[in-house]
């Protein structure tokens, strides 16, 4: 949610903080592996139950992932090895933080508090995995309630707060959840949409989905009930293709029938007589 309603003003203003920082001599890499470093340290101060400090540790190694993009575009070595770097990342520092929580837990409420953080590092990692699969296939899986800039904030605030660590993980878990099935309900309408266009490209002849239409400031997305219609009608065209498919296949004759008159086809050889 943040990140698609603040990621250009961030980018925008962290633009002058990355022309300084690649004179510097540090590249989009060595901020990445920085913050790695950062968030082992993080994870290792939190399990051992120093929280604030773990806190400020988990900032500092937010930074350098805010800085590794802006840096790399500001040095010309945008690449998508650095984005796939990047991601992996991001997944380590979620596990490390989320581990060292897992461990303050069981040393403070017990081994089955513990459960909590593994559970949302689960879900948090269902709802990374959709993305990176969606986009993979060509589909958009971005948005959500709970993104990872929503995460981040939602851990600093309970470790911030000690009291309140244990109410925020439970939050973070229901909203991570719904998040996943926001995705997986966005990525199904577009995969709806695809196979309506694939079975237009086989001479199928289905309903035309009107997903957007033209405005005077651009293209905007048709209301709700009309985007619903439209993924009914992909539903039917599925299920039409279906039958004719079967239909087809019943209409076929039977294997020896077919064998029975490529024979009957061939012409006979005469045959040969003794002397």
């Amino acid at each position: 949610m943040f990140d698609g309603r603040f990621r250009h003003g961030v980018d925008k203003r962290t633009g002058p903080v990355a022309v300084v920082v690649r004179r510097t001599g540090l590249t989009a890499d060595h901020l990445t592996v920085l913050g790695l470093v950062m968030a082992v340290a993080a994870a290792v101060t939190i399990g051992s139950g120093r929280l604030l400090l773990g806190l400020v540790l988990f900032v500092l190694s937010a930074i350098p992932d805010l800085l590794d993009g802006p840096v790399a575009k500001a040095s010309g070595t945008a690449s998508v090895r650095g984005a796939f770097f990047d991601s992996t990342a991001d997944r380590v520092t979620d596990a490390l933080v989320l581990g060292g929580i897992a461990w303050h837990l069981q040393d403070a409420r017990g081994g089955h508090w513990a459960m909590l953080a593994f559970a949302v590092l689960g879900v948090s990692t269902l709802v990374s995995y959709q993305r990176a699969k969606a986009e993979s296939l060509g589909f958009d899986a971005r948005g959500g309630l709970m993104e990872r800039a929503e995460r981040i904030i939602a851990l600093c605030l309970g470790l911030l707060v000690p009291v309140l660590l244990v109410p925020v993980l439970w939050v973070m878990l229901a909203l991570t959840a719904v998040t996943a099935v926001q995705r997986f309900v966005k990525v199904w309408r577009q995969a709806s949409v695809a196979r309506v266009t694939e079975l237009a490209a086989r001479g199928v002849e289905v309903p035309e989905p009107k997903l957007f239409r033209a405005t005077r400031d651009g293209v905007e997305r048709e209301p709700f009930e009309v985007r619903l219609q439209a993924w009914r009608d992909a539903n039917a065209a599925t299920r039409a293709a279906r039958r004719q498919r079967r239909v087809a296949a019943n209409n076929r004759e039977p294997l020896g029938s077919r064998w029975r008159e490529r024979r009957s086809d061939r012409p006979t050889r005469p045959r040969r007589t003794r002397p």
